[in-house]
Formats: C-alpha cells, sequence, structure tokens
C-alpha cells in the first residue's frame, strides 16, 4: 500500500484556523492576584496562547503595573502559574472554571 505524503504528520492535531479561539472549555482557570503581582511580566512570554497581558496603566497609575489574563483566551495549561512561582512571587492561582464563574461573574467559554 502507498504511503501518504504526510502521515508523518498524523500525531500532530489540527490548528484552528484563528489561534485565539480554544477548543473545549477549560477546567480551571489562571488568576492573577493584582497585589501579589510585582508587573516584571516574567509569566508573559511562556503563554501558549499569548492571553497574558499588563493592566492598563490608567487603571492604577503606577509605573509598573501588573498582568491580567484575559479570561475567554485562557485555555488552563497552567504554565504561567509555574512560571511564577518558580521565576517570581507566586501570583497567579489555578481555579475551577466553574468556581471562577461563581466568584467573578464571567461566563467563560
Amino acid at each position: 500500500m502507498a504511503k501518504k505524503a504526510f502521515d508523518h504528520y498524523k500525531g500532530i492535531p489540527d490548528l484552528p484556523d484563528d489561534p485565539r479561539v480554544k477548543k473545549s472549555r477549560p477546567k480551571i482557570m489562571a488568576v492573577v492576584d493584582e497585589d501579589n503581582c510585582t508587573g516584571c511580566q516574567a509569566c508573559v512570554p511562556f503563554c501558549p496562547v499569548d492571553c497574558i497581558e499588563p493592566v492598563p496603566k490608567e487603571k492604577y497609575g503606577f509605573p509598573i503595573p501588573p498582568v491580567q489574563v484575559r479570561f475567554n483566551e485562557c485555555t488552563g495549561c497552567q504554565v504561567c502559574a509555574r512560571v511564577c512561582s518558580k521565576l517570581t512571587w507566586d501570583a497567579i492561582r489555578l481555579m475551577p472554571t466553574d468556581t471562577f464563574e461563581k466568584v467573578y461573574g464571567i461566563k467563560v467559554d
């Protein structure tokens, strides 16, 4: 039987057309404790879906604002929380999505 040209890619999942669209609702969400965040942004380059950004400077007036997670883009991969706990101040918590929705009143798709 002839081998297909791309059989060696069989184990690689198909990427979405829009990289910021989740395939499913995450079981956990990353939540930044803004009072504990130093604004170092060490977590930003490690986020595989690029959903972490600095809080707008106008919100607090700090020269170095904390970061925030765009919740509708977060996949719950836990990478940011691990990076934060290893490299900085442990300012990112992981919360079950159902609890997150109840506490913050935000519906996560």
